[in-house]
C-alpha cells in the first residue's frame, strides 16, 4: 500500500486532492498560491513532451519522487537535495508543552505563518497553503512561535508538513507536541502520517523516530523551472 508514496504528489492530486489540480491528466500541480509541488505519472521520456509543451513558464516547481530522475535540458534545475521519506505506522506519545498556548490556526494567522516560515524555512509556504488544513500553532502571547500542519493527502496517507519553531524558542518540545497533534488528527481520519526531511537534519530525524516515524525511502527532491525561450 505504501508504494503509492513513491510518487506521492501524483497520487495526492489524482485522489484526495484532485480538486486542487491546476494541471491536467498528464501533468499535475497545485495553484501557485497553494504550493509549488508538481508531478508527472512516470518521469521518463514518455512524459517529456507534455512537460515541455504544457508546463507554465512563470513559476518554479518542486518535485519529490522515490528515485532519481532525469529532468530534460529544456528545464533549468535550480536545486537538488536528498531527502528521507518517513512513515509513522504506529502511535507513540510525545511530551506535550502544556504551558504553551496552542490552538488551530485560521486565515487570520496567515501573515504570522508566512513570517515564521520565512524565518525558519521548513519548506514552501504561500498565501493559500493553509488550505491543506489542520495547522496548529503555539503562541508566546499573541506571537506565533511554532507550528505544524498537513500537506499531501492520498486515500490512505497524509503528510505532516511545515514543522517549524522560532529559533529563540528551540528546545522546549514545541515541535514534538505539534507534530503529535497533527498526527493525532491524521490517525482519527483513518490515515497514516508521513513526512519528508533533509537527510543531514539529524536532530529532526531523531525527533521523528521518537514520535514513531521510520525511514521508508530515499527521496529525490529538485526545484526546476522552464528555461526562457
Amino acid at each position: 500500500m505504501s508504494e503509492m508514496l513513491n510518487n506521492a504528489i501524483w497520487e495526492a492530486l489524482s485522489t484526495h486532492q484532485q480538486y486542487l489540480n491546476a494541471g491536467n491528466d498528464r501533468l499535475k500541480y497545485f495553484p501557485k498560491e497553494v504550493s509549488p509541488l508538481f508531478a508527472l505519472p512516470n518521469w521518463d521520456a514518455s512524459d517529456y513532451d507534455v512537460l515541455e509543451n504544457e508546463l507554465p513558464a512563470d513559476r518554479s516547481f518542486f518535485v519529490l519522487i522515490a528515485r532519481e530522475i532525469a529532468i530534460p535540458d529544456t528545464m533549468h534545475v535550480q536545486l537538488t537535495l536528498p531527502l528521507y521519506q518517513m512513515v509513522a505506522s504506529k502511535k507513540v506519545a510525545s511530551q506535550h508543552a502544556h504551558h504553551a498556548i496552542t490552538r488551530k490556526l485560521t486565515n487570520e494567522d496567515v501573515p504570522q505563518m508566512l513570517e515564521l516560515t520565512a524565518k525558519t524555512k521548513p519548506g514552501p509556504f504561500g498565501n493559500r497553503t493553509i488550505e491543506f488544513g489542520n495547522y496548529y500553532g503555539i503562541f508566546d502571547g499573541a506571537r506565533l512561535i511554532s507550528m505544524a500542519g498537513q500537506r499531501l493527502q492520498t486515500t490512505d496517507f497524509t503528510e505532516v508538513s511545515a514543522i517549524c519553531t522560532d529559533p529563540a524558542h528551540l528546545g522546549k518540545g514545541y515541535a514534538a507536541a505539534l507534530t503529535q497533534k497533527v498526527c493525532s488528527c491524521i490517525y482519527e481520519a483513518g490515515k497514516t502520517p508521513f513526512l519528508h526531511v533533509k537527510q543531514d537534519n539529524i536532530g529532526a530525524i531523531k525527533l521523528y523516530e521518537k514520535l514513531g516515524f521510520e525511514i521508508r525511502a530515499d527521496i529525490y527532491f529538485a526545484i526546476f523551472k522552464k528555461k526562457d525561450a
